[in-house]
């Protein structure tokens, strides 16, 4: 499953009630870690393991600290040094080298669900917001505190995935907020990207299936009857029904972040894009060369300079991409550092 806290919630909130649960969160890391303040992993008396906090050294070890917190009741923190040859991570082969810190909190209703059921709510709804975790290492529960709550927030810019605030509204590059005794661990709330794909022909099937295997909402549009099988397309979201325009009231009501048009015909792709001219997107791609390009513009009669997206045409990065899978690549990963304001750059400069 994906590791998009929307999915890790959409497992636990139905069974929330059926066993024991704890939330291991990161609150803080010293040098280079996989995952980042914020990240979140929820362990089960069943054994469930959703999500992953670093690249699989640690998850065993971390479960057995859960299990502690299962038989105690009382919230505890850890810290595993990669840079500690005596310490326990160093022998688990953490290969990062950094210092992680990670709360771990029991989840029952005396607690409110640590309002992650008001999180996985929001998340269902396209809502953003904050999540206000305390940080502590006992048991709460007799005292005045409350261990966690969200507050709904618009947070327009997916790139936005990193902490915090000062303040209620009023957010800084803090991780952690002091408050009074308390310290807070603020973390942003954003619901995955929502791409819609025109076109369901054959070279859509691995675009989609990578959008999904992202964690990604996908929706599809293809007017032509043979398209957009439900048999190929078994586990998409949403599969549109209706002409072209129904795209721009739909973007609109499901918050629809990027499109890839892909439908091998001009006609279509120029009803698509006039269709989502006006709306919301932060990204749209167009597939094929830039003479088609021109064609589909001129034919959807819509001023390139003017539209309030970043429009791709020709579609993805330049990876060599030949067949249909590495073609989906490339867009998808165009896409994705649009949606996240990268320059999707060689991390070690040899490109």
């Amino acid at each position: 499953m994906s590791n998009h806290l929307s999915h890790l919630l959409a497992k636990w909130y139905p069974n929330r009630d059926n066993s024991d649960w704890v939330l291991a969160t990161i609150y803080d890391t010293r040098g280079p870690c996989y995952r980042k303040p914020g990240a979140m992993m929820l362990f089960s008396s069943q054994g469930d393991q959703l999500g992953m906090l670093s690249g699989g050294c640690l998850e065993s070890d971390i479960g057995i600290n859960a299990r502690k917190v299962m038989q105690t009741g009382q919230s505890i923190l850890v810290c595993y040094d990669g840079s500690d040859e005596d310490d326990l991570s160093f022998h688990l082969g953490i290969g990062c080298g950094g210092t992680i810190y990670i709360m771990l909190q029991q989840i029952n209703q005396n607690n409110n669900y640590l309002a992650l059921d008001q999180v996985y709510s929001a998340l269902k709804q396209r809502t953003s917001g904050y999540y206000y975790q305390s940080i502590v290492n006992s048991d709460v529960s007799n005292k005045q505190i409350e261990q966690a709550y969200f507050e709904a927030e618009d947070i327009a810019d997916l790139s936005e995935t990193a902490a915090l605030v000062n303040s209620a509204h009023s957010h800084s590059q803090q991780e952690i907020i002091k408050d009074t005794n308390t310290e807070w661990l603020a973390s942003p709330i954003i619901p995955e990207p929502h791409l819609l794909v025109v076109g369901g022909g054959i070279d859509a099937r691995p675009l989609v299936n990578i959008a999904q295997q992202l964690g990604w909402k996908v929706s599809l549009w293809d007017p032509r009857p043979a398209n957009a099988r439900k048999e190929y397309f078994s586990s998409v979201d949403n599969i549109i029904k209706g002409d072209a325009s129904v795209l721009t009231s739909f973007a609109g009501q499901e918050d629809v972040n990027a499109a890839v048009l892909m439908s091998h015909n001009v006609e279509i792709d120029a009803q698509a894009l006039q269709a989502l001219a006006t709306s919301q997107l932060k990204y749209l791609a167009l597939l094929g060369p830039n003479n088609r390009k021109q064609q589909v513009i001129t034919q959807a009669k819509v001023n390139e300079q003017s539209l309030p997206f970043v429009f791709a045409g020709p579609a993805g990065l330049s990876i060599g991409g030949t067949l249909p899978e590495s073609i989906a690549l490339a867009i998808l990963s165009e896409c994705h550092a649009s949606l996240h304001n990268k320059k999707a750059q060689s991390i070690s400069h040899i490109l």
